[in-house]
This record gives structure tokens, sequence and C-alpha cells, in this order.
């Protein structure tokens, strides 16, 4: 079969990603075979290239997103048979632990995400992989295999940071920074489902309007000077109750100033930096709520699931590469030229 992979790390992803013939993968015992129909990038496909914030399994295949049928059940498959219709659900974890056992895998001290920390050879770029029955949600016969695959890692990491950690509500005021990305996009549609003012950041002008079509009530420019002002008067000078932020150091501190009495913020990403400072002040007088989210549970894909079968939540695709071409994503997303997500076909080379 065909799979894009790299054996070694770069800053250029046009230097190290090919496509290669490997072996076809097996289903081993509880594990099922798919046919990877869709699969969209995220940007830990780049951290993978660089060997940063971790050294990755060689040689690799990226990609944590991938929709498709299954083909092959192995042994203690319980549910699952050939012919049905899944997606990938990318945090791997023992199942059997402490944190497990409790429903938070998503803390558990085994955890892996998968297509990024996985491997040699197993990620989502590629045209058949094998995945535990655990790893694999069910798709409603109405959602497709591009949407499932635009929205599963993204959507699943939006959902469990705003509802499963930040207890989201109806008449909150909610600010999600980035509002192009993936997680953006589901975030701003996952706030105004739960019936709130979605204020939501873009890093160009231009990108307003398709914000606001997800449903943000205001749209403000975060590389602008005055972009903490514009939010503080839109939310006249109240703050805000959840901040959904995932950019990092660049922006953290002015975040926490932000938020309201009492107010959330909720991080699932660094992409500027890490070693942000805040000032405390902010923290303990206003009793504040710093927390972090990382993936999500199976459960948390499902009911993503149920709403984009709804259409109450609906994928942003920004492009569909041709697999021949797929390196062309990793480029466009370094760029950050994107808005939604980037999507390549592996049966179609």
């Amino acid at each position: 079969m065909k799979a894009a992979v790299f054996r070694d790390y770069s800053q250029d992803p046009t230097k190290v990603v090919k496509i290669e013939d490997v072996d076809m993968p097996k289903a081993g015992t509880g594990e099922v075979v798919l046919r990877i129909e869709a699969a969209s990038y995220n940007y830990n496909d780049l951290w993978a290239m660089r060997g940063e914030p971790t050294k990755v399994p060689m040689p690799h295949i990226s990609g944590s997103d991938a929709a498709g049928e299954v083909t092959e059940v192995g042994e203690d498959v319980k549910k699952l048979k050939v012919g049905d219709r899944v997606v990938s659900h990318s945090n791997m974890s023992c199942r059997t632990c402490e944190m497990c056992a409790s429903g938070r895998e998503f803390d558990c001290p085994e955890r892996k995400i998968w297509g990024f920390e996985s491997g040699p050879l197993w990620g989502g770029f590629a045209q058949y992989t094998h995945l535990p029955e655990v790893n694999v949600v069910e798709l409603q016969e109405n959602v497709s295999f591009n949407d499932a695959a635009a929205v599963s890692m993204a959507g699943m990491t939006a959902f469990h940071a705003l509802v499963g950690r930040a207890g989201i509500h109806p008449g909150q005021t909610v600010l999600i920074m980035g509002g192009r990305s993936g997680v953006g996009t589901v975030g701003i549609q996952i706030a105004k489902l739960y019936g709130c003012d979605v204020i939501t950041t873009v890093g160009s002008d231009d990108q307003e309007e398709r914000c606001k079509a997800l449903g943000a009530d205001f749209v403000v420019n975060h590389r602008k000077e005055d972009w903490v002002q514009r939010v503080r008067e839109f939310t006249k000078k109240k703050g805000v109750d959840i901040i959904f932020e995932h950019i990092g150091k660049t922006h953290f501190p002015q975040e926490v100033g932000l938020l309201k009495m009492g107010g959330t913020l909720v991080t699932s990403g660094a992409t500027t930096g890490y070693d942000s400072k805040i000032d405390l002040r902010f923290l303990f007088y206003k009793g504040t709520n710093l927390m972090g989210a990382t993936q999500g549970t199976a459960a948390e894909t499902q009911s993503l699931m149920r709403w984009v079968s709804r259409g109450k939540i609906r994928p942003v695709i920004d492009s569909v590469l041709p697999f021949s071409n797929m390196v062309e994503g990793h480029v466009k997303m370094l760029r950050g030229e994107q808005f939604g997500k980037i999507l390549t076909t592996p049966q179609r080379l």
C-alpha cells in the first residue's frame, strides 16, 4: 500500500515527506483494519517532523484523523464488522489504570496520540491502517468520510475543552482564540450551540465574515494592538466567562486579564511557545480557573459526531488534496494559509 513516510527530521516538509510503498497492516487481537478514504492535517504533524517537543518513532507516518471503512477484524472484536463506516479516536490509553477506569482516559499516564506518538509506520496518512476497536467510532450514514476526518480530533478537543472541562452553559460570554483553526471553527459552533455570546479572534481581517457565518457575534484581529481593548468594549468591561486558548505564549497573559471574576481559561495548545508569564494578581484576586485540556474521550467523540449528523456542527474544510500532492497541505498549514481543515484522500493518488 501507499503511505506518506518521513525518516528524518526537518523544518521543511518537502524535504522529508515521501509517498512510499509499505506493508499492509494486519488486525491484531481487538483491532480492526481500515481502508482510509479521508485524513486531515493537524499541527502535531509539523511537530513530529521537527522532532519537537518530542521525538517520534521512526520511520514515521503522521495523521491523527482518519475516516474510512473496516476491511478486517481481529480476534475479540466485539461490535465492529467488515463494511462498517468509522472514524479514528486518536486518544490511545491503557484502559485499565485508575484514570481510565474513572472515565479520564485523557489523563492516562500511558496515553499517546495516534498518528503523532505512535509508530513506527502507524498513522492516518496511508491507504490502510489498524486501530484498536476502542479507538474507532462508528459513523452515521449521513456523515461523509471527509466531514468525519475534518472534525474528529479537532472537534473532540474543542468539545472536551468547552463541555467536559470548562462546563459551558447558556448565557455565558465565550472567547474562542484562533477562530480559523480546526479547533476554533468547532469551538465557535459549540459555544453558539450552548446559547452563548461568542467572541473569536483571527489573524487577518479577511477571516471575519467566515467566522461570523459560523456563529461568532464579534470578531477581532488578535494581531492588532487594540484587540484586548476591543474585547473589553464588546463585553462592556464585564469580562469573559470562558476563554478557549491554544495560541500560547504571545497572547496568554492578556487572555488571563480578560476573564471576569471566577472566569475560566482552558488551554489545549501552545503554538507560539509555552514559556508564558501571567500577573498572579489576576489569578488569586479574581478567583480565576486555569485548566488544561488534551484530547478527549471516545464518548465525547461520539457526541460530537451525533451533532454533526444532525447538522448542528458543520465541519469546515479548507481544501482536499490528492495523496500524491499531500505534502502541499503541510506547507499550507506551516504558512497558516488555511481556514478550517486541510484533507487528503489516500485512495486517490
